[in-house]
């Protein structure tokens, strides 16, 4: 069991869980909250998430990027600890049991849903599988953005209300650009060896010091937006209860420009953890 519990990374669940509960704390804002929906898309985010995370593992190691010179986590499949076939039959179970709550999402959202959902899936194996990865050709960040930020909340606002609108735009931003930074310091930490492996991210194509200004540049972003839609909300002032988050902000970001190597990892994880808490104060702020 703990080696599929290594393999699902749950450091990595916080960019599925976060952009739901903000989601549905803006429905609950808007006053149509569904609290056995809210659950359900919880459980298909996640469960989509560990997919990917499994497809990850395995065409990694397919493709030969998962090197043993690699700085982060162990990698089951490269480590010998799962076999490629019993990699690839996890990653279509998880995936199948995401498609059985799917079913129950699409009664309640209809066909955007159903979409929604397959474009996850199959951009999750798209990611780093296929004839043309995703990952391995700098799009990581733009994927990244996209899935767990401007879908991911609208999508589960969505599912609750019916309706999409630009607020819940806004908050998949703030989502999307702090997910994509946890990218960033993945990207940061392996691109000695993705150029080895001839994995193109963005840290390659343009370099540590671009992706560490981008990582700034995203959590810019993410401070920014509660002040937007502050105004538009006519200065509803508990939005800036996630500007306490800043000392914390800034911690990280010293550290993206001063750490290297292995100890990168502190920072990844910790870049996670800052997404979860975001994601709980900014929910908070709607609810109040």
């Amino acid at each position: 069991m703990n080696k599929w519990i290594l393999t699902s990374r749950p450091k990595t669940l916080p960019a599925a869980i976060s952009p739901v509960i903000v989601g549905a704390a803006l429905a609950f804002h808007d006053v149509s909250f569904e609290p056995f929906v809210a659950l359900m898309t919880l459980l298909a985010a996640v469960l989509i998430q560990i997919g990917a995370n499994l497809a990850n593992d395995l065409y990694d190691f397919l493709k030969g990027s998962d090197r043993e010179d690699r700085l982060g986590p162990t990698r089951a499949t490269q480590a010998g600890l799962i076999t490629p076939s019993q990699m690839l039959r996890a990653m279509w179970i998880v995936f199948s049991l995401a498609i059985l709550v799917g079913f129950y999402l699409a009664w309640i959202g209809g066909w955007p849903i159903v979409w929604i959902g397959l474009a996850s899936i199959t951009a999750g194996i798209a990611y780093t599988g296929g004839p043309y990865p995703l990952g391995y050709h700098g799009w990581g960040d733009v994927f990244v953005f996209i899935f767990f930020g401007i879908i991911a909340v609208p999508g589960t606002y969505y599912l609750q209300t019916g309706n999409i609108t630009s607020v819940s735009i806004l908050l998949g931003i703030a989502m999307g650009t702090l997910s994509t930074a946890i990218l960033i310091v993945n990207n940061l930490r392996d691109a000695d060896t993705d150029v080895k492996s001839g994995k193109k991210t963005l840290a390659v194509r343009f370099g540590k010091t671009f992706v560490k200004w981008q990582y700034v540049f995203m959590i810019l972003i993410a401070f920014c937006i509660p002040v937007l839609i502050s105004i538009s909300w006519q200065n509803q002032m508990s939005l800036y209860i996630v500007w306490f988050l800043i000392p914390i902000a800034f911690r990280l970001i010293l550290q993206i420009f001063y750490e290297t190597g292995e100890s990168l990892n502190t920072v990844l994880t910790d870049t996670a953890r800052f997404l979860f808490l975001f994601a709980i104060i900014l929910s908070l702020s709607l609810i109040l």
